[in-house]
């Protein structure tokens, strides 16, 4: 499971409530959690605005398991 996902869930959001306040698009949001798109590779002010709204760093955004 990815970061991302794991903590979306924990914080009790759905993907399309997390893409309504971050402002990132829910198709983005969607591509992480699955792995069609590599989190570590996204924009600073996308991580920025994810880990914002879940309320926690960006660090935790990161996936050590794919550096």
């Amino acid at each position: 499971m990815s970061n991302l996902k794991q903590y979306r869930e924990q914080a009790g959001l759905s993907q399309s409530q997390l893409a309504q306040i971050s402002g990132v698009n829910v198709r983005m949001i969607q591509h992480y959690e699955q792995g069609f798109k590599d989190i570590n590779k996204a924009s600073a002010i996308t991580v920025y605005k994810l880990a914002k709204a879940l309320n926690i760093g960006t660090e935790d955004l990161i996936e050590m398991d794919k550096i």
